[in-house]
């Protein structure tokens, strides 16, 4: 199989998970890095590992015709920017979340990924953790029969001793407390119930923690989505919470109920009266370095080796949980329920 070329967008925090998981991969090699700041190319390499070229110049590394692939890490709000220009350049795309911070950056995008028949990753990496793979396999097994009901939620607070704080504060660059980081329960929502999104309303607040008081939009939101099959589902999204990270999952079924790492189905004749658990490792950090890049990398590079289209998180399917945040934000904003028809 090939091995694949990849160049990075954007030197920060996230890039540098990035740059492990892909050259773990075995698969392709980080061989360049565009940063707005000079890296010095003798440091990131002995850093990283292998030969990495540096630039300044944009342009030149999406020009480069040893590059295969493009990995988007800038700041969310260069995304839909950098997205184009390295489409149009004929480039795959590895994509950090958010997609875009606004519905006509999402179709811009959209559009131009499907003009330049590129294949894409988008990081909703949550999917290939080992809590969402086994939540998803007791759900495809019928342990819980037809869902109903479900709620995940987002807990993480995102305070000045955290790296992404200096530029997340920012509206410009952090969104909303979805588009920071709660997108990521949200998608795990839409993953598990297994139906379109059709409506939400949503609703947002702020915390008396000066801590907090630096970020220029709600850090807390609560959002209720109705599915196309009248299924519901809840997403609580809170950046500015004082305790340790926690992405809570709970779904209910005609035939059992599923929360966090504990299950209980009428269908194993199980006692009534007690949870019964599965050995899993639950999502419990934020940090970059703990996320399942490697796992989604890996997936992407042997779909792309094939001609496929990536598995569970390519543009295509990442952005029915992208439009679903967007639709939440316009939801609390203008105070009123939002069809995802108005955003798609």
């Amino acid at each position: 199989m090939k091995r694949f070329n990849v160049g990075i967008l954007g030197y920060g925090w996230v890039s540098g998970a990035h740059i492990a998981a892909i050259n773990a991969t075995g698969l392709a090699e980080v061989t360049a890095v565009y940063s707005s700041r000079p890296q010095d190319p003798a440091a990131l390499s002995a850093r990283h590992g292998g030969s990495i070229a540096c630039t300044t110049d944009l342009s030149a590394l999406l020009a480069n015709p040893d590059i295969d692939v493009v990995s988007v890490c800038s700041y969310p709000h260069l995304h839909a920017d950098h997205i184009v220009a390295a489409a149009k350049a004929g480039k795959h795309l590895i994509i950090e979340k958010p997609i875009t911070l606004s519905v006509a950056d999402a179709h811009r995008v959209a559009a131009a990924v499907k003009a330049a028949g590129v294949r894409t990753c988008v990081c909703f990496e949550c999917r290939y953790s080992n809590q969402l793979v086994a939540t998803k396999a007791v759900i495809d097994r019928g342990l819980l029969g037809s869902l109903h009901y479900g709620e995940v939620d987002y807990y993480h607070g995102i305070g000045p001793w955290y790296g992404q704080y200096r530029w997340n504060t920012k509206q410009e660059s952090g969104g909303s407390s979805l588009l920071s980081a709660g997108c990521h329960a949200l998608d795990a929502l839409v993953l598990c119930m297994g139906s379109e999104v059709e409506s939400v309303t949503s609703h947002a607040t702020v915390s008396s923690n000066p801590v907090f008081a630096q970020y220029q939009y709600a850090t807390t939101s609560v959002s209720v989505l109705r599915f196309a099959n009248g299924a519901l589902g809840k997403v609580a999204s809170s950046i500015d919470c004082i305790q340790p990270y926690y992405f809570r999952t709970q779904f209910v079924g005609s035939e059992g109920s599923l929360l966090d790492h504990k299950f209980h189905s009428s269908r194993l004749g199980l006692d009534k009266k007690r949870w019964s658990e599965l050995s899993m490792k639950l999502v419990d950090s934020g940090d970059v370095s703990d996320h399942p890049y490697e796992a989604q990398f890996h997936a992407f590079f042997v779909s792309l080796g094939r001609g496929e289209a990536m598995p569970l998180t390519s543009l295509d399917e990442a952005m029915k949980s992208h439009l679903a945040v967007l639709a939440c934000d316009l939801s609390t904003r203008e105070n009123r329920t939002v069809r995802l028809s108005e955003v798609s």
